[in-house]
């Protein structure tokens, strides 16, 4: 029985034809004696009628007897719904269908789960979802989610196929190179003892197709890394890469602007402004203490170092003794914050090396706490001014080296904005899309524990062309060409412009990062081999394709837009992975397990 429509195409134009649908069964309504039954495809769904009157004994018990989620195909004639009884919360809720036949394809068991009642769905454990992903994915919303997927990666490629960019496949067998994430290895069979690795990113293919003059490159790039799950990562996952030659870091803001200009009009039928206002990493981590602001309310960090310099509160003169710095924020409408939330809060100071959490409840019209009496009329009048205190406001602060209190109050910053918005005293529309750009990150940060510095981003990121003479005196002050777009505080991407020069490159790894010469040339020697033989100024950047989607489906997990992801334990529920393989295959690859094997 084949389909003359799909089950969201019939309208009143239709009605008096006969059509013939296919899908899964939605829902099944015995009703004085009539059964309707909701027939669903992948674009939408369409009511149809069973008449005992008009079909055999046959057909009508069969329609009976359908459970949810049967596969079937009905013959019958469109007609206009009757009176009253249209459903507007369906497209084609003008018209229903008149079934004259019915092919059961394939009846369905008793269902774990329902997946018509989105109410209801949406409510099952999430293991029990993934362990039954294909029935997961049946569900409406799920189905908006990847239809929406699709639409933005073929937009994505239009996009840069009008840019002049070639997409390029990379590969995914590659050479370990263990100085980022954890990475996937893969042994050889053929090579005993040698091993692949998962690509992290295609980082250094891209860089070569610069070197081999592809000028324009992009893919939607699948990439591992082997660390532990959040909502917003995965063992694998996809990213937007791209690299261009013969450019500067507005050729990048300009492109990639254009691109997710070109998606939210795709998505959502929005038109974002442009160009993304740019805010250098040192101001992020100063006024919002995080990298990745969220820009889509205020609670802004303050400066309090000057002011408390000399203050008879040794906790935060002694602090500023010691090279640190005193900030504040002010969390509007906070004051009646439970015990439970000033200890999360607390909690979260600790967790960056802090004794405890300073902070002033604004109640009644008196400054409630035990640090108030240190506190002389000159800064308690700073504190007023700065942080425009009123009644009912949450004062906290942070005492410590300026990087650790920015991130103190930043994680505070971004837990009051959760705590206010629970109680309805914080609104953000949830159509508001703030972009931006942070420039400027420090090129190189340095590990106490190993007495080293270490890549910001990454090793291939070039300086700032004014800073290069400081690398040899003090490195701390080179600045990075590096930058990340950033919405409503979450990364979309991140890139730089990339070194170019073998020279410069080699003094990097060797000199700076501290990395042997033998293995710098191990691992990266093809590499700067390639850039002797003429390699172009270059840079690039990689966008969070999974992250973009889950955005603008408006859902905090990646998981809801990948199609089989993986649990928190990075595990596979529905095809059971990872599994132990049988002793041969581990023959033939040349390995010996140490870990004992569950029977």
């Amino acid at each position: 029985m084949k389909r003359t429509h799909h089950c969201n195409e019939l309208r009143p134009a239709h009605i008096g034809q006969v059509v013939a649908l296919s899908g899964w069964v939605h829902s099944r309504r015995d009703l004085g004696g009539l059964i309707f039954i909701d027939i669903r495809d992948r674009e939408g769904r369409t009511q149809t009628v069973f008449d005992p009157s008009d079909l055999s004994k046959e057909i009508f018990e069969r329609a009976s007897g359908l459970r949810s989620e049967s596969v079937i195909s009905v013959t019958g004639k469109a007609r206009q719904r009757p009176a009253g009884t249209n459903n507007p919360k369906i497209a084609t809720g003008e018209v229903e269908v008149m079934a004259t036949a019915l092919e059961v394809l394939n009846q369905a068991d008793v269902l774990p789960f329902p997946v018509d009642d989105p109410e209801v769905s949406s409510k099952v454990n999430e293991e029990l979802r993934l362990q039954y992903r294909y029935l997961d994915l049946r569900r409406p919303e799920m189905a908006r989610n990847f239809r929406l997927r699709s639409k933005v990666a073929t937009a994505t490629r239009v996009y840069f196929d009008e840019q002049g960019f070639l997409e390029v496949e990379t590969p995914i067998l590659f050479k370990s190179t263990p100085e980022g994430a954890r990475e996937f290895l893969v042994p050889s069979r053929v090579h005993p003892g040698s091993f692949y690795a998962l690509p992290q990113s295609p980082q250094q293919f891209k860089q070569i197709l610069m070197v081999a003059g592809v000028e324009r490159y992009f893919q939607l790039a699948k990439c591992f890394r082997d660390e532990d799950q959040r909502a917003d990562r995965q063992l694998e996952f996809t990213q937007i890469d791209l690299e261009m030659s013969f450019i500067e870091r507005e050729d990048i803001y300009n492109l990639v602007e254009g691109l997710l200009k070109r998606v939210w009009k795709t998505a959502l039928n929005m038109d974002i402004p442009t160009p993304f206002k740019r805010i250098s990493f040192e101001e992020a981590l100063n006024r919002y203490g995080i990298d990745k602001p969220d820009t889509r309310f205020g609670m802004e960090l303050a400066d309090f170092t000057e002011e408390f310099r000399a203050s008879t509160f040794k906790v935060f003169s002694g602090a500023i003794a010691n090279g640190g710095v005193v900030k504040a924020l002010n969390a509007k409408g906070l004051a009646g914050a439970t015990q439970g939330q000033i200890e999360t809060m607390t909690e979260y100071a600790k967790s960056f090396g802090a004794k405890g959490l300073a902070y002033i409840k604004v109640e009644n019209g008196e400054w409630k706490s035990p640090i108030v009496k240190f506190f002389n009329d000159g800064e308690k009048g700073a504190l007023t001014k700065k942080l425009g205190i009123e009644e009912g406001d949450l004062i906290l602060f942070a005492a410590d080296q300026w990087l650790t209190a920015c991130e103190i109050l930043g994680k505070i910053r971004l837990y009051s904005a959760d705590v206010l918005k629970g109680q309805g005293k914080l609104s953000i529309p949830s159509d508001r899309f703030d972009f931006l750009w942070v420039v400027d990150f420090p090129l190189l940060s340095f590990d106490k524990e190993q007495n080293r510095w270490y890549s910001s981003h990454h090793p291939f990121t070039a300086p700032v062309a004014e800073d290069i003479p400081l690398l040899a005196t003090d490195p701390k002050k080179v600045r990075g060409q590096h930058y990340d777009v950033v919405v409503n505080g979450m990364e979309l991407g991140g890139g730089s412009i990339r070194i170019h020069q073998p020279d410069v490159q080699k003094t990097i790894f060797e000199q700076l990062l501290q990395i042997p010469p033998d293995t710098v040339k191990a691992r990266f020697g093809y590499m700067l081999e390639a850039f002797r033989y003429g390699c172009p100024p270059h840079g690039g950047i990689a966008l969070g394709f999974d992250r973009m989607i889950a955005i603008l489906c408006g859902t905090p997990s990646i998981r809801d837009v990948i199609a089989f992801p993986k649990t928190a334990k990075g595990t596979d529920l529905m095809a059971e992975s990872p599994t132990p393989v049988e002793p041969k295959q581990l023959r033939d690859l040349h390995i010996e397990l140490k870990v004992g094997r569950k029977e």
